[in-house]
């Protein structure tokens, strides 16, 4: 007989489910994590709030990505990229939020969170993702260039580190995509405008 293993993302993570995928499990389908039943809002809700905090970001000519991190179907803070405002390397709308959220909590530790971003986190996001114990991230589209939860690295199921980060991607992909793709669009026709004059 063989068995077909529903798992929390499109890559097999753990040791256990590759074993379990060489003994003739033929299948793995991708599930949503479970979600708690009073909790009627769904993924598109929460991302449609992280898209705003991105506009914020773009108010102030900023890459326009947001993020909003969510406990008990509650957001419990907020964040928006100021890397170029504040003139810090570390100003990612994640690792504001990180820091706001552990801040309300009183607590370093976000478990039974669920952080939302519109741009896929980068090596230095996921590792406070990590690090502050966040079991559940979802982003609106991946990032080719800086990604690592699934574009260059996928730092969300490494064996190696001591904690694995459930990810759903693609949520509200295109509303996401073409927030950047605006953003970028309209700033190089701002640079080719200043080269004419």
């Amino acid at each position: 007989m063989r068995l077909i293993l529903a798992v929390q993302s499109d890559k097999v993570c753990s040791p256990l489910l590759q074993d379990l995928a060489q003994k003739g499990i033929t299948r793995i389908l991708p599930t949503r994590p479970p979600h708690k039943p009073e909790l009627l809002r769904d993924h598109d809700y929460w991302m449609q709030r992280a898209i705003t905090e991105a506009g914020k970001a773009q108010a102030r000519n900023e890459v326009p990505i947001g993020c909003v991190i969510v406990r008990d179907g509650k957001i419990i803070a907020r964040g928006h990229n100021l890397r170029e405002t504040k003139q810090d390397p570390a100003g990612h709308a994640e690792l504001i939020a990180i820091r706001k959220a552990a801040r309300k909590l009183g607590s370093w530790r976000l478990i039974d969170t669920t952080l939302y971003v519109t741009l896929e986190p980068c090596t230095m996001c996921m590792g406070a993702i990590i690090l502050a114990r966040i079991p559940t991230v979802v982003f609106g589209c991946y990032d080719p260039k800086g990604g690592a939860a699934g574009s260059l690295f996928d730092l969300s199921c490494d064996s190696r580190l001591n904690h694995r980060v459930t990810l759903l991607p693609n949520v509200l992909e295109s509303d996401c995509s073409k927030l950047l793709s605006d953003f970028f669009a309209e700033l190089r026709k701002r640079k080719r405008s200043a080269r004419l004059t």
